[in-house]
């Protein structure tokens, strides 16, 4: 397949900061220049196909494009067909040394790069020897205290509320609460399923007892909602790959409704319509931020800190540690045992001399 790409030579170079703004938007097809034939479609338009093929998140999907955009206007809007190894190797170079990005960041620029040229355009790079890369810290968790933790909760109110509250109480990453269904649910027995979660993998992990009761109200809530938008045959939600053509009638069942819905619609990334979409990540954010700000807090806690907490405060009360790597979802507890060297009996577990006899 001969993929084209219009517009390179004629347009004026980009310098690499300016490369948010490049688009791949332009004719549907280019003329095909190449001996032996192909189709003449466009690198980006290819490059999507591959993915959604591969059934690759559309985080994973949003993060190549704009790795290889940057990669192209570093090179002056040179085709990629027309550089390899060396032109890889600069560019890597150029995020570690120039732009001082971190190991994770710079690896995945080179996971898009590889998956463009093996995937998208057949071309098999050589290995990377001359790439300077980035130095990959070892930074332990942000781990709070359970009254720093609670005073945190204290000043939430609201989805957000409720929503941290599972972050603690059930060890889930923020986009895996908000992406919860109702019938992941099962309030009767405590617990919760991760479908689809870090790494394609489900998982099933507790529901805090504690809030049993806010989240049948929210539920009960959440049901008149939609019982009025089904009178008012509004879209329904969005749906993963193709289950909305194989079941038609899922997208507005009330099991697939989403536990923390947007307040608006919003277009389908992978269709034409409109849908519901579940609460944007922002809106935790920022309301995390504000309560953390409002206790007091001084360490830098975020949304994923409640999971750290929630790992490390299981490890204290004496779970076994192979426990709390299925309800984190670990592949390795290697992963898992990071906590052990912040719970709270002080570094190693040591107590000091200068402690003994008081």
């Amino acid at each position: 397949m001969e993929i084209k790409m219009d517009g390179f030579e004629t347009s004026p170079p980009r310098t690499p900061e300016g490369d948010e703004s490049f688009d791949d938007a332009g004719p549907a097809e280019v003329p095909n220049t190449t001996p032996g034939g192909g189709d003449g479609r466009k690198l980006f338009e290819v490059m999507r196909e591959k993915m959604r093929t591969r059934h690759m998140a559309l985080r994973t999907e949003q993060a190549y494009m704009q790795w290889i955009r940057r990669y192209i206007s570093f090179h002056r809007r040179r085709h990629p067909r027309d550089m390899g190894a060396s032109e890889v190797e600069q560019f890597l170079t150029h995020l570690a040394v120039d732009r001082k990005v971190s190991a994770s960041t710079q690896s995945q620029a080179l996971q898009a790069l590889l998956f463009l040229y093996r995937v998208v355009l057949s071309v098999d790079l050589p290995w990377l020897d001359n790439v300077t890369r980035a130095t990959r810290p070892k930074h332990l968790p942000v781990v709070l205290g359970r009254k720093e933790v609670r005073a945190i909760l204290g000043n939430l109110d609201g989805a957000p509320w409720l929503v941290c509250n599972l972050l603690y109480g059930s060890g889930l990453r923020l986009l895996e609460a908000l992406r919860l269904r109702v019938k992941d649910l099962v309030l009767e027995r405590h617990e919760l399923v991760v479908r689809d979660g870090k790494g394609q993998k489900d998982r099933v992990t507790v529901v805090p007892a504690a809030i049993d009761r806010e989240l049948r109200e929210h539920l009960a809530r959440l049901r008149e909602l939609y019982a009025t938008e089904r009178r008012n045959a509004a879209p329904g939600v969005s749906m993963p790959y193709a289950l909305a053509r194989k079941n038609v009638g899922a997208a507005t069942s009330w099991g697939w409704q989403y536990v923390f819905p947007a307040l608006g619609l919003s277009r389908d990334p992978y269709g034409s319509g409109r849908v519901r979409h579940h609460l944007a990540e922002s809106v935790i954010q920022r309301a995390v931020k504000s309560a953390v700000h409002k206790a007091g807090i001084t360490q830098p806690a975020s949304c994923h800190t409640f999971r750290h907490c929630f790992a490390t405060h299981l490890l204290e009360d004496g779970y076994d540690i192979r426990t709390v790597q299925e309800l984190l979802g670990h592949c390795d507890v290697k992963t898992t045992m990071i906590y052990t060297h912040v719970m709270q009996k002080g570094a190693k577990g040591v107590m000091s001399p200068l402690d003994r006899g008081r």
